[in-house]
């Protein structure tokens, strides 16, 4: 992120912004989900973070102060994989419960991206590593 106001064009996207590695990355993001178990609603956060030449990192928020790692991978995720793998870890944990696929597909819907997250003929994917 590089303090934009809004979303580039794409070409900029093409061009520059997706061959541009970041030496620290920490993107925090915060989700509900209705289940239909008591407590009805659960708000659950997490971050990707990233060390330059380490790993991606999705951290669990404990809600004590502290993060747990759930995940890692030397590629960058998709923010819609993001959000599975902290809703895997709770799942695990016993938190919520493990839905139907028709369920699932209901409410992450067929596309899980952003424009600038899908592979693209003119675009790098070094944004990625």
């Amino acid at each position: 992120d590089l303090g934009a106001p809004a979303f580039p064009p794409k070409d900029f996207q093409d061009r520059f912004l997706s061959t541009v590695k970041p030496v620290y990355y920490l993107r925090t993001r915060q989700y509900s989900r209705s289940t239909s178990s008591p407590p009805f609603m659960v708000n659950f956060q997490g971050c990707l973070f990233r060390s330059y030449p380490g790993e991606f990192q999705t951290l669990l928020d404990t809600g004590t102060g502290s993060y747990r790692r759930v995940g890692g991978d030397k590629f960058r995720p998709p923010l819609g994989e993001f959000k599975e793998q902290l809703t895997k870890a709770l799942e695990v944990e016993g938190v919520m419960q493990k839905e139907g696929s028709v369920l699932n597909f209901l409410r992450t819907g067929y596309k899980t991206t952003t424009w600038w997250e899908e592979e693209r003929e003119d675009a790098s994917d070094s944004w990625r590593t």
